[in-house]
């Protein structure tokens, strides 16, 4: 006759809807992909003027419309100082550079204006002033994917190039600014030394 944990264990149903964190070690608890996307959808969903629609545009669309400058501030970066900071304009390899370069803060392309929007406290509006970019607060709307898109998706041009942690993580804005600095500096290296081969 077979060990009743055994036999317990063996015949017990699993429940596959469950979702939530999980106990690594006595302590520590790791959430999962779903449950840190649902979180940080959740929070995202605070900035929409009606909450409801932007999660019914989110499963629709794909996309819904924000206000900037309350929980976030977006920092538009055009694609061409992105690719040159990442030397590349693979898409796997750039969001390989910037999950990296932006120390996993989120960031998200939009193909309709080919800009990057890194999101960042939204207090930096207030104080930015890098050449070439814009920072978005005060009365600003934008539309953000679902933060269960991260890559190309035919419902809308937008998609997570590095996907948001959790509610509220957002990137450092001095590391947003020095990744425009360097591609700026990347880009002027790469003119110059085009306009020295064309001599």
């Amino acid at each position: 006759m077979p060990d009743s944990t055994q036999l317990h264990w063996e015949t017990r149903p699993v429940d596959s809807t469950f979702v939530g964190p999980l106990e690594s070690e006595p302590g520590v608890l790791v959430h999962s992909r779903r449950d840190r996307e649902a979180g940080a959808e959740t929070w995202l969903s605070l900035a929409a003027p009606d909450v409801g629609a932007a999660l019914r545009e989110w499963k629709t669309w794909g996309v819904a419309l924000l206000r900037c400058g309350t929980n976030f501030c977006a920092v538009r970066i055009p694609a061409g100082i992105i690719h040159a900071a990442a030397g590349t304009t693979d898409r796997v390899e750039v969001a390989s550079y910037l999950s990296i370069a932006l120390d996993r803060g989120p960031c998200f392309f939009d193909g309709t204006d080919q800009a990057f929007y890194a999101l960042t406290p939204a207090s930096t509006a207030h104080r930015w002033d890098v050449p070439g970019t814009e920072a978005l607060g005060g009365d600003h709307f934008l539309g953000v994917p679902s933060t269960s898109i991260n890559e190309p998706d035919p419902r809308c041009a937008s998609y997570w190039v590095v996907p948001m942690e959790g509610p509220a993580a957002l990137c450092d804005p001095e590391i947003v600014r020095w990744l425009v600095q360097r591609g700026r500096i990347q880009r002027s290296e790469a003119a110059a030394l085009e306009a020295g081969e064309d001599a």
